[in-house]
């Protein structure tokens, strides 16, 4: 499936949020510090109910400690730039000028979402522009929640694979209440 990548995430709900789509869809999370709460939490256990359990998820003291794990030498801190991975690293911004319904998902790419204050750093979508994508909305709105943002993007996603590895059907229990 996919790889969500929160940088820097402040909102533990948003974050609990997203460990459950995580779950309930196969992907795993990546989380980079700093982060605005401990991942022991009460409320981010709360917003992702029992679902930690069901969620591969990584922590990672900074973006460059993350990119050096996962992008495999492919990635230059000067410069900020990813050339020539193996997987996709599209990073999620209102700054973007692509829709993220352009992009052709591939099982194994990353999605890459910034703080809910700030976004993505600029240098860094400066550096890979051309996969930075944003979620339509009127110009009025600033942005979309967080875990809003990776729901949609998660599932476009899905929906282009034709939901592979999902249950994609469902039964009545034939309960009257």
């Amino acid at each position: 499936m996919f790889n969500i990548v929160l940088v820097e995430p402040e909102i533990p709900q948003n974050t609990g949020n997203i460990v459950r789509t995580a779950a309930a869809t196969g992907c795993k999370v990546h989380l980079v510090r700093p982060l605005g709460f401990d991942i022991s939490d009460r409320a981010l256990k709360r917003a992702g109910l029992d679902y930690w359990s069901l969620t591969d998820f990584e922590v990672y003291d900074s973006l460059a400690e993350f990119f050096e794990r996962v992008a495999e030498g492919c990635y230059d801190p000067g410069t900020k730039a990813l050339v020539g991975t193996k997987n996709h690293f599209y990073f999620m911004s209102t700054k973007a000028a692509r829709r993220y319904d352009q992009a052709r998902f591939e099982d194994g790419d990353f999605l890459v979402f910034g703080k809910e204050t700030h976004g993505l750093p600029e240098p860094l979508l400066k550096a890979n522009y051309d996969m930075t994508l944003r979620i339509p909305m009127i110009s009025e709105a600033r942005s979309l929640n967080l875990s809003n943002a990776v729901a949609i993007t998660v599932y476009e996603g899905l929906r282009q694979q034709g939901f592979e590895k999902l249950k994609a059907f469902g039964a009545l229990t034939g309960r009257e209440d």
